[in-house]
């Protein structure tokens, strides 16, 4: 029944229906029926699926004004509602419309739209689903009570703890509390269930952020427990293809501990190129519905935070048996191609392989071989030659991409550099250089290789998509690049080649970083889905993830499709309908915990960048304007570094934020801020934990 509601419903795009014409149009006959229509209708309200007009008649809720997500809500009082299934942009939700909804709520709000259709500002109507049963803070003491100073600055509550339920913590601990009561009408109570430690001492601010987004830094016992059974490899290597006498070597970061791809080039006699890409066979270890997998399925990703790495997988996989170290045999998943002088995939082949890795090369070496580092070309002289041809390779699959029209964003990476106390002492941009690039084109292609592999046999997969931008946001990124000086000539449709001709025009400009920042927002995010629509910012038609299977679930479901396929030679139709039936699941999983894992790297970088400002509150600094709201403009600094000027701390005059060109204009003055533009700025204040900067604009500027 809840199928065919809302598929009637979805077929007439909106068109409302009471129970009565709902039970008619669906030739429902039976009392039962009507019954079990009536009963599915409340459900599917309660769920916020449909939603009633004043009148009862209900449609599906993509058809109304009002959205579900998740709250992100700010220390000011603000949210930011993260919409459900959709990469439209994040909804602002005022501080005094968030109604007693908690950061990462799942809720239900309404949204006004402008004249012109743009999304303006969310008002929550209702809590659909509480995120905490617990919550992270400080324990503080007052008239004799204690209490918990939560990190979630939006609870308006107070959150108590009886004295019983303190087990062992402390005034001024930094504490795990278990919800016990959910009334926050009057008071929330708590009982410590996790001491994390004193703020001042080392990692605990960073711990705190991880328990904050629920998620464990250990893995059970029982996980541990069935990775540790893994040993050195077994002497039988099967049907494996023994490439380990082949010049085959990783390149990674200097910090790296898991090695999942090694890479061999060669130029062969007829110009052509053999670009081998060999994965770490994780799959071989983590069998499907084994503690392990499932483990690794709730995590989905392993998450990277300045300070430590929080694995998908046990370190005895993650940086040991997959882990593809020097002067070691481990097996592998090889990709190997022939690419020809214009960048074109000739041939491919798939297989499971066993290596030896020659050399555990870092970017920084790579680069400094490249750029002529006579000492490092002599200490790795074997590997010289492959270095360089690797190089024409990278720059020949890079024009091809390029012609037929991958986007090439130049998006900005802090570097945080910690001191022995795990304080930040210096924000500075990440330089990636030539040899992140080459590893980068080489993962690119054998991504592309694997997923046209898979999808022309029209067998269950899982691939990274990326939907075309929306129009309107696309419209609104041409007009302000018009009014810039920038002006694209495109059709009705935009084009790949357009977007990237207007990359380029603005290269090296002043208003290169606002360009290329509104472009980002004007896309859609990439997925995971079992349906191949394409990869729009990459240009390609056909794309996965198969290169990082230690650090990613898609990329190991990747591995074990291609295992139960093409080795095992089990594509019988009950294989296929399993994993047709779970793909979907799967994605939708594995889409949610990157985000999540997103979320905490960038909380977890702010608070370190707010760290690292704190003493320089009174300064002044040059930026730019990376993005203009109806409540103020942001500023990024050279370093990364962010905050935002409010619409209340430009007192020259009054503001009013026009819609279509994102900018901010003087009533009196006609000043106007636009996004990209150079602008000085005084740092007013940090809230270090909260990861938030305030700037205000100096006299006189």
């Amino acid at each position: 029944m809840r199928k065919r509601i809302i598929d009637f419903l979805d077929r007439h795009e909106g068109k409302k229906f009471t129970i009565n014409q709902l039970s008619k149009e669906m030739n429902l006959e039976s009392s039962e029926d009507y019954k079990n229509l009536a009963k599915t209708i409340n459900e599917l309200e309660e769920e916020a699926v449909v939603m009633p007009n004043e009148k009862n008649k209900y449609t599906l809720i993509k058809y109304t004004p009002y959205y579900t997500g998740v709250l992100d809500l700010k220390q000011k009082g603000f949210a930011f509602l993260m919409l459900d299934d959709s990469d439209e942009d994040d909804i602002y939700i005022p501080a005094k419309k968030t109604k007693d909804a908690m950061n990462r709520d799942r809720v239900l709000a309404y949204v006004e739209r402008s004249p012109k259709g743009f999304k303006k500002e969310g008002e929550v109507i209702r809590i659909l689903e509480r995120r905490h049963t617990h919550i992270v803070g400080t324990v503080v003491k007052r008239n004799n009570r204690y209490y918990l100073d939560s990190d979630e600055k939006g609870i308006k509550a107070s959150i108590s703890i009886k004295e019983k339920h303190l087990n062992g913590a402390e005034e001024k601990d930094k504490v795990k509390c278990e919800i016990i009561s959910y009334d926050f009408k009057d008071m929330i109570l708590c009982k410590v269930s996790e001491i994390i430690g004193k703020m001042s001492e080392k990692g605990v601010d960073i711990m705190s952020k991880i328990l904050r987004h629920d998620i464990d830094p250990e893995f059970p016992p029982q996980v541990l427990e069935e990775a540790a059974k893994f040993k050195e490899l077994e002497k039988d290597y099967g049907d494996r293809r023994d490439l380990r006498d082949r010049l085959i070597f990783t390149i990674d970061g200097e910090d790296a501990k898991d090695f999942d791809d090694a890479v061999e080039v060669y130029e062969k006699e007829d110009g052509t190129y053999h670009l081998g890409v060999h994965i770490a066979d994780v799959s071989h270890y983590v069998q499907e519905d084994s503690i392990l997998d499932k483990e690794a399925y709730e995590r989905g990703t392993s998450i990277y935070l300045v300070d430590r790495v929080i694995p998908m997988l046990p370190e005895n996989l993650s940086n040991n048996l997959c882990s593809l170290m020097p002067d070691v045999d481990r097996f592998a998943l090889s990709c190997e191609m022939i690419i020809d002088k214009e960048g074109r995939v000739k041939s491919h082949e798939i297989f499971p392989s066993v290596i030896k890795s020659k050399a555990r090369m870092t970017y920084t070496k790579v680069n400094k071989i490249l750029d002529g580092d006579e000492a490092l070309k002599k200490q790795y002289d074997f590997l010289e030659d492959t270095i360089f041809e690797m190089k024409k390779l990278a720059d020949i699959l890079h024009e091809r991409r390029t012609k037929v029209g991958s986007i090439n964003f130049d998006t900005d990476e802090a570097y945080i550099t910690l001191d022995e106390n795990g304080k930040a002492v210096n924000v500075s941009l990440l330089d990636r250089g030539k040899s992140e690039r080459i590893i980068e084109e080489f993962m690119l292609i054998a991504n592309q290789t694997v997923a046209k592999h898979v999808f022309w046999m029209e067998l269950p997969f899982i691939y990274r998509i990326h939907e075309e931008p929306d129009e309107q946001k696309i419209e609104q990124l041409l007009t302000i690049a018009n009014a810039l000086g920038f002006k694209v000539k495109s059709k009705k449709k935009i084009t790949h080649q357009a977007l990237q001709k207007l990359l380029q025009k603005v290269e090296d400009t002043a208003s290169e970083k606002g360009i290329n920042m509104l472009m980002l927002r004007s896309m859609q995010k990439a997925v995971y889905s079992k349906t191949n629509v394409g990869h729009f910012g990459l240009a390609f038609s056909h794309y996965t993830h198969f290169t990082s299977p230690i650090r990613r679930y898609p990329d190991l479901i990747v591995h074990r499709l291609l295992r139960e396929y093409f080795f095992k030679k089990n594509a019988t139709k009950e294989t296929t309908d399993h994993y047709d039936s779970v793909m979907g699941d799967i994605a939708t999983q594995s889409s949610a915990r990157e985000r999540n894992a997103i979320t905490l790297e960038r909380d977890v970088t702010d608070m370190k960048k707010c760290e690292y400002m704190a003493d320089k509150v009174g300064e002044t600094f040059e930026g730019h304007i990376s993005s203009i709201t109806n409540f103020g403009l942001y500023v990024a600094l050279p370093n990364t570094v962010e905050g935002l000027v409010h619409i209340s701390a430009l007192d020259d005059d009054y503001y009013v934020f026009d819609e279509d060109l994102l900018n901010l204009i003087g009533r009196r003055k006609k000043k106007v801020y636009r996004i990209g533009e150079t602008i000085k700025v005084k740092l007013e204040s940090v809230n270090i934990f909260e990861g938030e900067i305030d700037f205000t604009i100096p006299g006189g500027d």
